[in-house]
């Protein structure tokens, strides 16, 4: 089983740099600060829409299709994608969805609790 290297530090939250590299083949192992992999933070959900979004070659609305949400969920989603990765200076926002979208987003289950949340607390 691989688990996904921390990005962020546990104790004061700041970033995180890889020191030591080890072959798992002959046990060597490398020492020294090595370059940072903005994808290596992402997430499963994020590892998987931009997966989605590279197979269709950049169509969001196949990304709406096969994630099975609406399209203001997908787009909102990409554009946190890019926010994440540091992409978002010149990505138009998101589209708004009216409370009512939000939940009958939440009650189809294409969004979660907490990105209900987030959307909801765009809308004050």
């Amino acid at each position: 089983m691989s688990y996904r290297a921390p990005s962020e530090c546990p104790v004061c939250g700041g970033e995180l740099v890889t020191t030591r590299l080890g072959c798992h083949n002959c046990g060597s192992e490398l020492a020294g600060e090595f370059g940072h992999c903005d994808f290596c933070a992402l997430d499963d959900n994020q590892t998987e829409l931009l997966r989605v979004f590279l197979a269709s070659r950049g169509n969001l609305r196949e990304v709406e299709k096969h994630l099975g949400v609406s399209y203001p969920t997908a787009r909102a989603r990409f554009t946190a994608l890019l926010v994440k990765l540091g992409l978002a200076g010149d990505v138009e926002p998101a589209p708004a969805m009216t409370r009512d979208q939000v939940l009958s987003e939440v009650a189809s289950g294409a969004l979660s609790p907490g990105e209900a949340a987030d959307f909801l607390a765009g809308l004050d």
